[in-house]
């Protein structure tokens, strides 16, 4: 089994910074693409940001320019910078991994159980 464990999250104004962290754990012979999700009260859960082993980046458009994805592959650990905070960012925010667990080589996708984020205005 494989473990994500999410950090970092709080309370900040808007115009803020938080760096939100995921520790992967367990039986993990590679970790893969590895991604941020979040879910605001009442919406559905939504993509915000991904990272392929080889360090290629993508983002929602709602947060490019403001939030930053990066891992260590050494540390197996993600990370998700987030700069210029506004009250829309509100959510709980989950990590999000591929990992192939065995060398049968079948990757899994594994979720952390989500860390708060309030933006106030």
């Amino acid at each position: 089994q494989v473990q994500l464990v999410e950090s970092g999250g709080g309370l900040v104004q808007a115009g803020g910074s938080l760096r939100l962290s995921c520790a992967a754990s367990g039986s993990i012979f590679s970790l893969n693409a590895m991604a941020w999700y979040r879910r605001a009260p009442g919406s559905q859960r939504e993509f915000v940001a991904d990272i392929t082993r080889g360090g290629s980046t993508s983002y929602a458009d709602s947060v490019k320019g403001r939030f930053t994805i990066s891992r260590d592959n050494a540390k197996n650990t993600l990370d998700l910078q987030m700069n210029n905070l506004k009250p829309e960012d509100t959510a709980v925010y989950y990590c999000n991994a591929a990992v192939v667990t065995s060398d049968l080589g079948i990757e899994y996708n594994f979720w952390g159980q989500g860390t708060q984020v309030t933006v106030s205005s």
